[in-house]
């Protein structure tokens, strides 16, 4: 298993060339093949497992989240390999630079980059202590 503490899994009808499309304009590299019909993908500290089966009900209710160096060299390359951009790069104001885009079987992604440490007070944010949920 991929080390990252969170793996989503999602279907594609042609796991080879989701995993083709995926590396080429999202930057993803293939980890390891089980046979044709699964792969697990990795970027930066991070992973995505991709397996054969009918692409989720569009439009999708979830969207994956990809912490990356570089925006907008990013939403440029992914333009340029098909995908569908949602949204042009922006800069919000909790220092993240991001963009959405569609991929070839039309989940949602979208891609950020730290820009500013700010204090989420500043934009109505509130840091809480990690603790579980209900204690």
């Amino acid at each position: 298993m991929p080390t990252a503490t969170v793996v989503p899994v999602l279907h594609y009808p042609d796991v080879a060339n989701a995993a083709q499309w995926l590396a080429k304009a999202f930057g993803f590299t293939v980890r390891l093949a089980i046979g044709t019909h699964r792969m697990q993908l990795a970027i930066g500290d991070g992973a995505v497992i991709i397996a054969a089966g009918p692409v989720a009900t569009l439009p999708p209710s979830f969207s994956v989240m990809v912490r990356i160096d570089d925006v907008d060299g990013h939403a440029s390359i992914a333009e340029a390999s098909g995908a569908r951009l949602l949204s042009k790069p922006e800069t919000f104001p909790y220092g993240e630079r991001q963009y959405s885009v569609e991929d070839l079987a039309g989940y949602l992604w979208t891609f950020s980059q730290s820009v500013a440490n700010v204090d989420p007070a500043s934009w109505g944010g509130q840091l809480v202590a990690a603790s579980p949920i209900g204690s």
